[in-house]
C-alpha cells in the first residue's frame, strides 16, 4: 500500500531503539524524512546511519531528554514544521502503590502526559495552518486495563489518553489526524528489564519469566517492533484521515477486551 507520505517531515521520539526505532523506520520505507531523538548520542547515531543507508531518507537526530524543557526546546529547534509527530517516552519503574511518592509521580508526568503534550501544542498550530498532519502517541494498554505493578505508568499515561480525547476532535477539521498506540509486550529492553523484575521477584529464571508472560497472549509470543512500526505508519498516512482520537491496541490479543 502507498502510504502517501512521501516527502513528508517526523520527528520521532525515543527512536534510538524498542518501538520508537519500529516506528522510524516504518516511516522511512514510506518516505518519510526524519528529525529522531533519543537521550543517548551514540546509540541514536548509529540507528540514524542504519536508517540512511538502509533507506536513503534524510535523517537529523537531536539528543535530547524530552521530559525536560531545556531538552523539549533543542528538540523543537531542529523539527521546525515537521508534518508528524510520533511521541515516545520510556516508561516509569514499576512498584507496588505503597512505593511511589508525589516526587515519582511528577517525574512520570513529565515524561508521559507533560512533555507529548508540550509537543503537541508546539507543533500541532503549524500542521493546521497548512492543512495537514498527523500525532501518533505511543502509551501502553495498561491505559485500557491497568496493569498493577505500572501504577506511575497508568496514571500518567491515562492522563495523555484524555487530554487527546478533547485535543484531536478539536482539530481533525484542519486536517490534523491525533491518535494513540498502545502496545503489549513487545521483544524491547523494556520488556527484558520487566522479565528479569519477574525473575527476581518470583525467584526463577529468566527465559522461564519471558515463557510466562507469553503464555497470557493469545498471540503466544512478544510483538516485535517492525510490527508495531508499521501500525503507526498507517496511522500516518493519507489512508488514516478519518481516523481521529482513537486507542488502537498492537498486544497480541492480552488485553481481554469486548470494545
Amino acid at each position: 500500500m502507498d502510504f502517501g507520505i512521501v516527502g513528508k517531515r517526523a520527528l520521532v521520539c525515543a527512536s534510538s531503539k524498542g518501538l520508537g526505532l519500529g516506528c522510524a523506520e516504518a516511516l522511512a520505507d514510506a518516505g518519510v524524512n526524519l528529525v529522531m531523538n533519543a537521550r543517548g548520542a551514540e546509540a541514536l547515531e548509529a540507528s540514524a546511519q542504519a536508517i540512511r543507508d538502509a533507506y536513503g531518507v534524510d535523517v537529523t537526530t537531536v539528543a535530547a531528554d524530552v521530559a525536560t524543557e531545556d531538552g523539549q526546546a533543542a528538540v523543537l529547534a531542529v523539527a521546525g514544521d515537521v508534518d508528524i509527530l510520533v511521541n515516545n517516552a520510556g516508561g516509569p519503574p514499576p512498584g507496588i502503590w505503597s512505593d511511589w511518592d508525589r516526587a515519582d509521580f511528577i517525574k512520570a508526568l513529565d515524561a508521559n502526559m507533560l512533555a507529548p503534550i508540550a509537543l503537541i501544542k508546539a507543533l500541532v498550530p503549524g500542521m493546521m495552518e497548512r492543512g495537514w498532519g498527523r500525532v501518533v502517541n505511543i502509551t501502553s494498554q495498561s491505559v485500557r486495563a491497568p496493569i498493577g505493578v505500572l501504577g506511575l505508568s497508568n496514571s500518567a499515561r491515562t492522563g495523555l489518553t484524555g487530554y487527546v480525547a478533547g485535543t484531536s476532535r478539536q482539530v481533525a477539521a484542519s486536517g490534523v489526524n491525533i491518535n494513540n498506540l498502545l502496545p503489549g509486550l513487545h521483544d524491547t529492553d523494556r520488556a527484558t528489564g520487566l522479565d528479569n523484575g519477574v525473575a527476581a521477584a518470583q525467584g526463577i529464571s529468566i527465559a522461564k519469566a519471558r515463557a510466562d508472560r507469553e503464555a497470557t497472549i493469545p498471540a503466544g509470543r512478544y510483538g516485535t517492533r517492525q510490527e508495531f512500526g508499521a501500525a503507526c505508519a498507517f496511522l500516518c498516512s493519507q489512508q488514516a484521515g478519518f481516523i481521529v482520537g482513537q486507542n488502537l491496541l498492537v498486544d497480541g490479543g492480552a488485553t481481554n477486551l469486548t470494545m
